[in-house]
């Protein structure tokens, strides 16, 4: 990897322009400041060729590329890596962000890029302190790297230098330089006209409103995203121009924007001559910060009244799913048994288990809002995608469900709600219970939900917990009317042996949670886990019974019961947890098909006289991903793999293993991809495969190397 350093040191610098001074000879600053690799050509410029104390002045980083390779832009696209300076200035000097000039799009197979051919200047300003010291040299050291691509990538370095004299204002200097001023002509501006982004159906649009715009002369419009994932790069783009103005239809990426969310980029109408693909002479780019309006089809015409209903609604029939329904029914036999209770202490019950329901989803959304306010993107029954939170779960069900059979008693006032509540009055239950409901629940969606809690997501704190407080009313509000209504408790049917009965049956969708969150667990983490997380639960049975068949004991035999019952429950616990990380990488390692490179690894490989490919990659590198996606993922190519014993190693470029950079030289090569095959037989040559790839020719280096023509000794 090139490696260049220039310094200017301010004696050396000083002497050189005094020389040049008495020779009458007015010194050219900018052109000074440069350095070359065999791709790209990099000068360090100024705006002036003085500065003043407590102004701002433009620099630029410029890049002369030689043809069909090309640098990266802010958002490089599908790979890449956008071009960064790292400046080191005097005592309170300031460097801004890089002002990016308008970017191409370059197009291999499904790969798309977004960056600079040719020639790029990036302009950075640049604060110089107001205590600046006149009469004296003023320093600027830039590092700058730079990624340049092709069918190989390379990463590359410059360390630039720059000493400008500092004058007092007033002082006659050079107000410019011409590259600067073209590069300032290339930046994109704020557009004149209004910019909407309007989300639709299965996509986006961004409309430039006006009418500077005839559609004979427009040949092309291109929306460039800043940030990456927001739209599929290699999309289609269609637009038109209209009476409104120009409307451009865009695919949302792999991280789309959201409703209320800001889409950031650069809007470019290409104008006058040339070609279909839009190289006119004349590129417009317009900077775009436009907040996405609409929403989708099940949220566009929600309102926060109506998400509040449809929260409340949705909460109702919540109760109804597989899920809920066998814990509303378990509170409404513990009624039914307190039937001598009296009406006061039936709504106490209702009001506490509505308490739990409500507790719980204050808390749920409170989580929302700050993983919201962190950036993430969230929504219901997020905690369900951590496999510890599922395994919990899993365990309190599957603990509920032991308790209705009948394998120890848990005190009817906290049904499923814990052993450690059994002493405690009632309403200790009924609001554990009611967290119970709340847990259970939330992998489950009901009608009227999706609307409500899609709307609440896009909303600021206040709504998105009133939904929630909504949705949880909804959820509480079928007990809490059974609780308050003594005439809806009188239909009930009379107690008697049947409650037992049911009680018993009601264990068994218990059963069925259990294993759904199981099943979830192994999608998760792999098979691995899940004997653990069985074997856990054999445990905890065990100690459900032990603690159940010693309650009645003597005091030793009460306190030695509960105490083995609760080491052998904590156990059980750990286990599980432990089977968590036991079985995480599972299915990845089962499904590839590489191993990853090491050097000692390729040696032992290379003495035992087995087949190797050897595959050095990066994740910004356009050629390797094609490569992989086409040829080296074909079926046909992993079963001659499988066939011929071939051990296929990858090695990992992206952060520069020094390790691939020392076998990479061995190969003459600077940069990725290179794709080599080690025949068999410890003495046979290498073969190295061309830079792109076509599973045929994977294929036929691998059956008969001598096909393929560059070989390396």
């Amino acid at each position: 990897m090139p490696r260049l350093r220039l310094l200017h040191r301010p004696l050396h610098f000083l002497v050189a322009l005094i020389a040049l001074l008495l020779l009458g000879v007015a010194p050219t600053w900018a052109t000074l400041q440069e350095a070359a690799t065999e791709q790209v050509r990099v000068e360090l410029l100024s705006a002036v060729d003085a500065v003043h104390p407590g102004e701002e002045i433009l620099l630029g980083i410029r890049q002369r590329i030689i043809p069909q390779w090309h640098t990266y832009w802010i958002n490089p696209g599908d790979s890449g890596i956008a071009t960064r300076v790292v400046w080191k200035l005097p005592p309170g000097a300031k460097a801004g962000d890089i002002q990016w000039p308008v970017p191409s799009r370059f197009q291999s197979g499904p790969i798309v890029n977004f960056g600079y051919e040719n020639e790029v200047t990036l302009l950075v300003p640049l604060r110089i302190p107001s205590g600046a010291t006149i009469g004296s040299l003023f320093p600027v050291a830039a590092a700058v790297d730079w990624l340049v691509c092709r069918e190989d990538c390379i990463p590359q370095q410059a360390e630039l230098e720059l000493a400008l004299p500092i004058t007092a204002p007033g002082t006659p200097r050079r107000e410019y330089h011409p590259l600067i001023d073209t590069a300032r002509v290339q930046l994109p501006v704020t557009s004149p006209w209004p910019i909407r982004a309007e989300a639709q159906a299965g996509g986006l649009s961004l409309q430039l409103s006006g009418n500077a715009f005839a559609a004979e002369t427009i040949r092309d419009v291109r929306f460039y995203p800043a940030e990456w994932g927001r739209l599929a790069h290699a999309a289609a783009q269609s637009w038109q121009v209209d009476p409104r103005g120009i409307v451009l239809s865009l695919t949302p990426g792999e991280a789309p924007v959201n409703p209320g969310e800001p889409l950031r980029g650069v809007l470019v109408v290409s104008e006058g001559g040339g070609d279909a693909d839009g190289e006119g002479p004349i590129r417009r780019g317009f900077l775009v910060d436009a907040e996405l309006i609409g929403a989708t089809a099940t949220t566009s015409d929600v309102g926060l009244a109506t998400a509040l209903l449809l929260a409340l609604l949705g909460g109702v029939v919540l109760n109804l799913m597989p899920c809920v329904f066998p814990v509303l029914s378990i509170k409404a036999l513990s009624l039914l048994q307190h039937a001598q209770q009296t009406p006061r202490e039936a709504r106490l019950q209702g009001i506490a288990y509505t308490l739990g329901v409500l507790a719980s989803f204050v808390l749920l959304a409170s989580v929302l809002i700050v993983l919201k306010a962190g950036g993430s993107r969230i929504g219901w029954g997020f905690q369900f995608q951590s496999p510890l939170f599922v395994l919990a779960v899993a365990y309190l069900v599957f603990v509920v469900g032991l308790s209705l059979s009948g394998v120890f008693t848990a005190g009817l006032s906290v049904t499923g709600a814990g052993s450690a509540l059994a002493d405690r009055p009632g309403y200790a239950g009924s609001f554990f219970t009611g967290v119970l409901a709340t847990v259970v629940a939330t992998p489950c969606s009901a009608p009227f939900m999706a609307a409500a809690v899609g709307f609440a997501l896009t909303q600021p704190a206040a709504a998105l917990l009133g939904i929630f407080l909504s949705l949880g009313c909804g959820l509480a509000l079928p007990y809490l009317l059974l609780s308050h209504w003594p005439e809806l408790q009188r239909r009930l049917p009379r107690p008697g042996p049947w409650m037992e009965k049911t009680r018993q049956f009601l264990a068994f969708p218990m059963y069925g949670t259990t294993v759904w969150l199981l099943w979830v667990l192994a999608q998760q983490t792999g098979t691995r886990a899940i004997g653990i997380a069985l074997g856990g639960m054999v445990v905890l049975a065990f100690a459900a019974w032990l603690y159940d068949s010693t309650r009645h004991g003597s005091t030793t035999v009460r306190r030695g019961g509960a105490g083995v019952a609760a080491l052998a429950a904590a156990l059980a616990v750990l286990g599980g947890l432990s089977g968590i990380d036991a079985g995480a990488p599972a299915t990845t390692l089962r499904d590839r098909n590489w191993e990853a490179y090491g050097a000692a690894r390729l040696a032992e490989l290379r003495r035992s006289g087995q087949p190797v490919f050897l595959n050095f990659t990066a994740a910004w590198c356009i050629s390797c991903l094609i490569n992989e996606r086409v040829a080296l993922s074909d079926a046909a190519v992993a079963d001659a793999f499988r066939d011929a014993g071939v051990t296929y190693l990858k090695g990992d470029w992206t952060n520069r293993d020094q390790e691939i950079t020392a076998k990479l030289a061995e190969f003459g090569r600077s940069g990725v991809p290179l794709y080599v095959f080690f025949p068999p037989g410890g003495s046979a040559a290498p073969v190295v495969l061309p830079q792109i790839l076509t599973p045929q020719i994977v294929l036929d280096a691998v059956r008969t190397p001598a096909l393929i023509a560059t070989h390396h000794p």
